[in-house]
């Protein structure tokens, strides 16, 4: 599997927006994005003024396939206006599940 991480800074406010976008991509954009397995909303404990988006395919070119996909970033322009600024982006392999 193959997945990325998102550090977020929502701007004050638009919190429930970015949840909600994310259940959005979830009912409408997941399943017409092969290789799609699932996306989750972490607030940290420690820092609750971010947002942490983690997503996860089934492998790396899934994952390309859906990044270049331009519906795809139809829906990263949305979530940006909700945001201070850019996402901090971490890319990966998925080396064990629980």
């Amino acid at each position: 599997m193959y997945g990325t991480v998102a550090r977020m800074r929502p701007k004050p406010g638009h919190e429930q927006a970015l949840i909600d976008l994310n259940l959005e991509w979830r009912r409408d954009r997941k399943p017409k994005v092969k290789g799609a397995v699932g996306a989750y909303v972490l607030r940290p404990d420690n820092k609750p003024d971010e947002m942490i988006l983690m997503a996860i395919f089934a492998d790396r070119q899934t994952y390309r396939a859906n990044a270049e996909d331009p519906e795809q970033d139809r829906w990263f322009r949305q979530m940006r206006e909700h945001l201070v600024a850019d996402p901090a982006w971490e890319d990966g392999e998925i080396t064990s599940t629980g």
